[in-house]
């Protein structure tokens, strides 16, 4: 279920800062402008990501900043929001001994669908969509990680929302149920905002038209995916080495991955003119992209 052909208004932020009580910043100045359609957010583990998430979502409020959806101020209307709001979040809990029907029925009922013939439609549309028709009456207790998390996606979509939030969706997935997932995802996307959070690189080349990498809770790079590679092209440099060799190349150069190639390990290094010594320029892809990125940050 998603949102009529309607434009969606875009989501903006300006500014946003959050200082947790041990004084761990966790946002610092993240300012981006979020249309219709789907957002990678990409970074590591521990950017701050979760905690952006989180801030959207109305769950925290941030030290400082603005965040607007429409003609929403989300700090002072968060209810506002909420009404038009689905999330996923990274650790989504279920009740294991409740049907997959019973408990999107009852979340249906906490998302203020009062009229039974309502939520049986409801209900039944999302079940369809998510494909989990045929599981309806199993107890969640037995689907598996991907069914979960395609749960998950029904329940973020009762009530039609024009922005939904989904963080770190396919961490631990199979591929079959990964390309199930993101193939939901792509389709949900098409008429709303929906924010994709992860740290695997490949969930945001195959679905977003744009994104940002955030990195130690600032925003390092935003932009169209395309552009992005564009724009490291002529900086990343690979060569073949024996495992002898890994050390000297960690200490001349910027290292940005290593990985092993039939016995010997390929390397890949961040230089913004040729290094010599064998390297020849890589392929810029996205990885490139957000390898280059953490080690810009990094310096």
């Amino acid at each position: 279920m998603t949102q009529s052909s309607k434009q969606t208004p875009a989501l903006t932020l300006r500014d946003v800062s959050h200082v947790y009580p041990n004084g761990t910043r966790a946002l610092d100045g993240v300012s981006l402008t979020i249309p219709c359609g789907m957002f990678g957010l990409l970074g590591p583990n521990g950017a701050g990501k979760s905690t952006l998430m989180r801030t959207i979502a109305t769950l925290q409020t941030p030290t400082a900043g603005d965040i607007r959806f429409a003609e929403i101020d989300v700090m002072r209307e968060p209810e506002r929001l909420r009404r038009t709001l689905g999330y996923l979040p990274q650790d989504f809990g279920v009740y294991p001994r409740v049907s997959a029907y019973d408990m999107l029925d009852h979340m249906a009922v906490l998302k203020g669908i009062a009229a039974p013939a309502d939520r049986k439609t409801t209900v039944e549309t999302l079940l369809h969509q998510v494909n989990l028709w045929d599981v309806r009456k199993k107890a969640l207790a037995g689907f598996s990680g991907g069914m979960r998390q395609r749960f998950g996606i029904a329940q973020a979509l009762i009530g039609n929302p024009a922005l939904i939030i989904v963080d770190e969706p396919t961490a631990g997935l199979d591929p079959e149920e990964r390309n199930r997932f993101l193939n939901l995802l792509a389709e949900i996307g098409e008429q709303v905002v929906v924010i994709l959070s992860t740290h695997i690189v490949a969930d945001v080349a195959d679905l977003c038209p744009r994104m940002a990498v955030m990195v130690s809770g600032r925003v390092q790079r935003e932009g169209a995916p395309p552009e992005l590679v564009n724009a490291t092209r002529g900086r990343i440099w690979h060569k073949v080495v024996c495992r002898a060799e890994l050390t000297d190349v960690r200490n001349a150069h910027e290292l940005l991955s290593s990985r092993l190639v039939a016995g010997r390990t390929e390397v890949h290094i961040l230089a913004d003119s040729d290094p010599g010594s064998g390297f020849a320029l890589a392929n810029a892809d996205l990885e490139s992209v957000y390898f280059a990125t953490l080690a810009d940050a990094r310096r």
